[in-house]
């Protein structure tokens, strides 16, 4: 009887030896869940990103104003027969 309990002593801990230091112990799979949710969080602002690059994208294929938006923005590009006015503050 003795030895039947000394060997299911040393299973529980060889088992509990596993659940908390082992592969696949309790503090690997929390590191593993805090990892995985950060890449949620970056593949989320990632497809906000995309999401708005294609709606940018669908803006500009659609019609010639976005395209003119752009180069008066970032060029400073002016029609044929406009006056620029430019305001220094």
């Amino acid at each position: 009887m003795k030895i039947i309990v000394l060997i299911l002593f040393v299973l529980i801990g060889q088992l509990q030896y596993r659940l908390w230091f082992g592969d696949g112990s309790i503090n690997e799979i929390a590191q593993y869940q805090s990892r995985l949710d950060e890449l949620k969080i970056q593949v989320e602002e990632k497809k906000h990103r995309n999401d708005r690059l294609y709606a940018e994208v669908l803006d500009l294929r659609k019609g010639q104003e976005a395209i003119e938006e752009r180069a008066r923005d970032e060029l400073g590009m002016i029609r044929a027969g406009e006056t620029f006015i430019q305001v220094i503050e």
